[in-house]
């Protein structure tokens, strides 16, 4: 199967994506790969405002938030799943709570 080409504008929250090409104006392609959004590069949509715009991205490492309009002029390829990743992280096992234990008291030194 070939890889999916959509917007970035169009990815679900916590999906990754390639960047496939930056379109738009020649001053506006500029500031989008000066921000670290140039071809090649591997984005992940970490959150999305209440109202749907603006959207967060995580870049390089960096949290990056554009306009949905922004992003709409992106073309990404999805990313397929890291086998290492995907070895590691069940979906069963991440929707799971980490267990805890009792809470103890600990005493205030100086308090009566």
């Amino acid at each position: 199967m070939p890889p999916r080409v959509q917007h970035l504008s169009e990815l679900e929250l916590a999906q990754t994506a390639d960047i496939e090409h930056v379109g738009g104006e020649r001053s506006f392609r500029r500031r989008l790969m000066e921000l670290g959004l140039v071809p090649g590069t591997r984005v992940e949509l970490k959150a999305v405002a209440p109202l749907g715009d603006p959207l967060e991205l995580l870049v390089r490492g960096a949290s990056l938030s554009i306009r949905r309009a922004d992003a709409a002029l992106v073309r990404v390829v999805r990313a397929a799943p890291s086998p290492a990743k995907a070895a590691t992280t069940s979906p069963a096992k991440a929707a799971e709570p980490a267990p805890r234990g009792p809470l103890k008291a600990t005493p205030v030194r100086g308090a009566q």
